[in-house]
């Protein structure tokens, strides 16, 4: 995994090539072992890597690298896991000539054989990467079929410029940020700006599954962007072929993939490991590794001294009983509160996942002994494991009951007592609780409930339930909300159950929004590759052609999953209430952070700046402060953007 930027621009007002480079300084994190910058200024392209070593670790492998005839040059982000494979294909196909045995050159090498697009539909991994055709005078830039690996862009002035992190475009003394209040709208609701929108006008991601080509023409400087792997296809696909065996047939083949993605996943010429947090997704990655690992496998935790955060015991017992190298460092309040400072240049776009704090102290501790970890993330969207997707079929159930003039009230009562309170009360009457009833921070999950009540659709409902501030234009002045994968339907894959339809959307949205950007900063940050099984395309194509019942069943959320997993490790270790990775954030907003908080929240501040309703901020943050409610995630929110403009906006 490294970092990548560039340009493509002929005006020669502008040394370029030192800007690349710039670039690519910028992102040093990404790739701190080695840099490169290639140009050609008459034909006005110029791109710049910078490396983390983690295949070929001789010069053999460093970048930007071209292909053996010249026509091809590329700076990569990533990897190819089948690049064995296809090397095999390529030398039956005559091709012999290797410098080393990196997947970049596998790469390269296919695009003259195959040709770039004809080449993608071949690799397997995660990727971005940008590579100039020589003969054509195109660039081409492209991203992996999930949106596993980040990829900005910028096209003004007959000026294309691009990289891994907003951190590049800075770099550019030409560029000029300017806040984009739309984008800011979408952020006040998910707590991420979805793709294709970022926080800037005029910036974009570039959208998992797409190819972007560049080229001068007469008129200046054309694009165009069409998708190589649609997922609303893919998955309207695969539930047109539905997978017909029995539960065992389907076990097997889970199985058999998993097996065969994780072979692929371990390869590198450097330490591998695994982050294990004791849930159903990280213990069945590791399960499956150490499986086929001679060698103890190194796994990864870490520890809190609140209960209510802390899994750092039940990852002990996967690991003692898998019987894999365990590391488990506990972290003290202090160590967490030391990242909050650093969120800002992690993340160069507001973010406001409360777990990224967790996540980048677990990418700490691992980079201290691998390289490369793999992760059992995407695990939820593909076998049904959120709870909403249990609550939110339960829920419209339930609310259509009761006339349309008595959900208000429904919903006031609920929200009658503070969060603190329910929680109170549910550990008073849990022992006389069923174990449905019993739930992580029921107060929290009650108050959002209060909040989805009043839905007319299922629809509608989902869009609240994964919504931080439900109203944007209530907070964000001058906003407007353009539409995303969330609301618009035309990308909606064709399916029969609104459980179905919520995975989907997460799959388009919340994943790579979210989840993918939360883990490739926090490592990244630590110079740490991390690689997901679970994003496997085949993988992920087999996911959607299982019916639901292999997926919920008897209540039980990621019923395969768990079945394959109970194959390794006892069913008494895994099962227990589904956690989450966060942070005590409201805790700290009344402590330790209130200070720092109350400065960044000041009315006469927010007045000053003119982004928020300074007067709906200072009603939450007074009712927070009092402990009457829990408004950790809407405050959150707010900081982030705030802690972030200070140091880029």
């Amino acid at each position: 995994m490294c970092g990548i930027a560039g340009l493509l621009a002929r005006d020669g007002a502008t040394d370029y090539h030192n800007v690349a480079r710039s670039m690519a300084e910028a992102i040093t994190h990404r790739g701190p072992d080695e840099s490169g910058v290639w140009g050609d200024a008459d034909a006005g392209v110029f791109l710049s890597h910078r490396r983390l070593s983690i295949l070929e670790l001789s010069p053999a492998g460093s970048q930007p690298m071209t292909s053996p005839s010249g026509r091809y040059t590329m700076v990569f982000n990533g990897e190819i896991y089948n690049f064995s494979d296809l090397r095999k294909e390529l030398e039956a196909a005559g091709s012999t000539e290797w410098r080393g045995h990196s997947d970049t050159e596998v790469m390269l090498f296919a695009f003259e054989k195959w040709g770039i697009e004809a080449s993608l539909e071949k690799f397997t991994g995660m990727f971005a990467f940008a590579v100039w055709d020589n003969r054509e005078r195109e660039l081409y830039l492209v991203r992996d079929r999930i949106g596993e690996k980040p990829l900005y862009y910028s096209i003004h002035n007959s000026r294309l410029i691009f990289a891994s992190e907003l951190k590049s475009l800075h770099a550019c003394s030409f560029w000029q940020p300017e806040i984009d209040r739309n984008s800011l709208s979408l952020y006040a609701r998910h707590t991420y700006v979805p793709a294709p929108w970022t926080i800037f006008r005029d910036v974009f991601k570039l959208e998992p599954g797409t190819v972007l080509r560049a080229r001068f023409d007469g008129n200046g400087m054309a694009h165009e962007i069409k998708p190589y792997w649609n997922a609303r296809e893919a998955v309207e696909r695969r539930l047109a072929e539905p997978f017909a065996g029995s539960d065992a047939e389907a076990l097997d083949k889970l199985e058999s993939m998993l097996r065969g993605i994780i072979g692929r996943q371990m390869v590198a010429d450097v330490p591998v490991g695994a982050f294990l947090s004791g849930g159903i997704d990280s213990s069945l990655i590791v399960a499956l590794m150490q499986s086929m690992h001679g060698m103890p496998v190194k796994t990864f935790t870490i520890g809190f001294t609140d209960d209510a955060y802390n899994e750092a015991n039940h990852a002990r017992n996967v690991a003692d009983h898998l019987g894999t190298d365990h590391t488990e460092i506990y972290v003290s309040p202090e160590d967490s509160l030391s990242v909050v400072p650093r969120l800002a240049d992690i993340y160069d776009e507001p973010f406001a996942d409360s777990s990224q704090v967790p996540t980048f102290l677990v990418s700490q501790i691992t980079r201290r002994n691998v390289t490369v970890s793999l992760s059992g993330d995407a695990g939820d969207e593909l076998f049904c494991g959120y709870t909403r997707y249990m609550w939110l079929n339960n829920i419209w159930s339930f609310t259509r009951k009761f006339p349309r003039f008595m959900r208000p009230a429904l919903s006031g009562a609920l929200g009658i007592f503070s969060p603190w309170t329910w929680d109170r009360l549910f550990s008073f009457f849990g022992p006389v609780l069923p174990a449905s009833a019993k739930q992580t921070h029921p107060g929290d999950k009650l108050h959002k409930l209060s909040e989805v009540l009043t839905a007319e659709t299922p629809e509608e409902m989902y869009h609240r339930l994964i919504s931080v501030w439900n109203r944007p234009s209530e907070l964000v002045l001058g906003g407007t909300e353009p539409l995303t994968a969330v609301t618009d339907s035309a990308r909606w894959a064709k399916v029969d159950s609104i459980t179905e339809r919520m995975m989907f959307i997460d799959l388009i949205s919340y994943l790579p929004g979210d989840i993918l950007v939360k883990v490739d900063r926090a490592a990244m940050a630590n110079s740490l590759e991390t690689r997901i099984p679970f994003l496997d395309h085949h993988l992920c194509e087999f996911a959607w052609s299982l019916p639901m019942s292999m997926k919920m069943r008897n209540g039980k959320s990621k019923w395969l999953l768990r079945k394959l997993l109970y194959k390794y490790v006892p069913e008494e270790i895994i099962e227990r209430p589904k956690m989450g990775f966060a942070s005590p954030i409201g805790e700290w907003l009344r402590g330790p952070l209130r200070e720092w908080a109350g400065d960044l929240l000041a009315p006469e501040r927010l007045r000053r700046e003119g982004y928020f309703n300074a007067e709906v901020v200072a009603r939450k943050w007074k009712e927070h402060l009092s402990g009457k409610r829990g408004w950790q995630a809407y405050l959150w929110t707010v900081l982030m953007f705030q802690q972030w403009r200070e140091r880029w906006g």
